[in-house]
């Protein structure tokens, strides 16, 4: 077997040396639609594309940047080659991490014109969290340990079809690209 993946879009990416070219946002789309958040841990099926429109949609409300917004919308846009691995394990997986990070610096490189600054890490990473510890709390009824987790937006926890989830995240690319002048 080749060292490669077969995407949505009949693409043959190498996960451990991916091109630009490799990169599809229709993709990106259809494979976070499809992953469950939590590693399938929920009581429903809640996806990866649910959890990153959510963060887009909290961006938005916190009046951040349009980069901001399209960054919190692709910010698990590796997990679309790569899989999701839940935070725990990951933390064990040295490899696994550098080639998240090379897949994620790609992504955003293509979409956003280069890598995100320190503050729009930070602004991305706080979403992240908080809509995180949302969905712990909604999901599991567990509190998750983080530091922000105060929201804007009252994220819709429970399963969508997939095509709608979809279908979502890829308007929502697109009309952020557009206001961004890269479309």
């Amino acid at each position: 077997m080749k060292d490669y993946i077969t995407t949505y879009t009949k693409k043959h990416v190498t996960v451990m040396d991916p091109k630009p070219e490799d990169i599809d946002i229709n993709d990106i789309g259809h494979a976070l639609s499809m992953l469950t958040r939590a590693h399938g841990h929920f009581g429903q099926f809640y996806s990866v594309g649910q959890h990153c429109v959510g963060c887009a949609t909290e961006a938005v409300e916190r009046e951040y940047s349009n980069r901001v917004v399209l960054a919190c919308l692709l910010h698990d846009g590796s997990e679309a080659y790569l899989c999701d691995i839940p935070r725990p394990l990951k933390k064990q997986m040295p490899e696994y991490i550098k080639a998240e990070e090379r897949m994620q610096t790609l992504i955003y490189e293509k979409f956003l014109g280069g890598p995100l600054t320190e503050e729009e890490a930070a602004q991305v990473k706080a979403i992240d969290d908080a809509i995180l510890y949302h969905e712990f709390k909604f999901f599991t009824g567990e509190e998750l340990d983080l530091p922000e987790h105060e929201l804007k937006t009252r994220p819709a926890f429970h399963t969508r079809p997939f095509s709608d989830v979809e279908e979502e995240f890829l308007l929502m690319f697109h009309r952020l690209m557009n206001v961004l002048g890269r479309e």
